[in-house]
């Protein structure tokens, strides 16, 4: 798949149910650029078409998980006209939707520091598990810009009460406050991480596909609603219709008959 894609600024591999997206420029500390941002687009739809995988991981080569827009992007960027800067902006969004609405559960895996957009891919994944030397900053403000395209995902993952600081200071991070704050699930040791990370994405993956997808789909629709009749009346449809989905039958039955259930081979 990666060498059909043609694909320079990231790699791309399959291993069982699991695939594994890597950001490839650690040079710039894989800063992105509008081809990073077409290249991540078009893997993650290739993969949520792709019925074979169960999970994505979201990782990076180098010491720094992404540094944010890359320099010589920022120099482009500087002489764009404001319609040029929305087009521009329009593709950066869509990539981060892209992520966020994957039918399959991604993971970041941080090896390094994530700063400004770095933070946005971070938070547009559904788990975050980091190392607990990264460090972590919403560097914009100093800029004279602000983190709009990736504040949807940022706010849904640290909260508005921490947005609120971080957004404004400028300052930077470290991974215990990132845990603290919540904008991180899991912070373990360089050493540890990709077994750490292989560990939950294997166990994701054992379990039954469509209910994976249920599952994130039920966050992504539920959260913050109010608990009201109509509420009530959807989750019921939604778990009448799971249990008499395929998957559900057969999740219930091989639980009951002491066995393994289809999607296991």
């Amino acid at each position: 798949m990666s060498d059909a894609m043609n694909l320079q600024r990231i790699k791309l591999s399959v291993t069982g149910h699991v695939a594994r997206v890597t950001l490839d420029r650690a040079d710039v500390r894989n800063a992105f650029d509008d081809a990073t941002i077409v290249e991540l687009t078009a893997a993650f739809r290739a993969l949520n078409d792709d019925t074979s995988v169960r999970v994505i991981v979201l990782a990076a080569n180098g010491p720094a998980f992404c540094a944010g827009a890359d320099l010589n992007y920022m120099k482009r960027m500087a002489g764009y006209s404001e319609a040029e800067n929305r087009a521009d902006a329009l593709g950066l969004a869509t990539m981060l939707n892209t992520i966020y609405t994957s039918a399959k559960p991604v993971i970041a895996s941080v090896q390094g520091d994530a700063y400004a957009g770095g933070m946005g891919l971070v938070a547009a994944c559904d788990i975050a598990v980091s190392v607990d030397s990264a460090n972590f900053c919403l560097s914009e403000a100093k800029l004279g810009l602000m983190p709009a395209t990736i504040a949807p995902y940022v706010i849904r993952a640290m909260g508005a009460r921490a947005a609120h600081r971080y957004f404004v200071t400028a300052e930077r991070f470290d991974a215990t406050e990132a845990l603290r704050i919540g904008f991180v699930h899991q912070l373990t040791t360089s050493g540890e991480l990709d077994r750490t990370v292989d560990a939950m994405a294997n166990g994701i993956a054992s379990n039954s596909p469509n209910a994976v997808g249920e599952c994130k789909r039920l966050v992504s629709e539920l959260a913050g609603k109010v608990i009201d009749d109509s509420l009530i009346s959807d989750t019921a449809e939604r778990i009448a219709r799971i249990r008499a989905s395929d998957e559900g039958r057969e999740g219930v039955q091989s639980f009951l008959e002491k066995r393994k259930p289809s999607w296991l081979g």
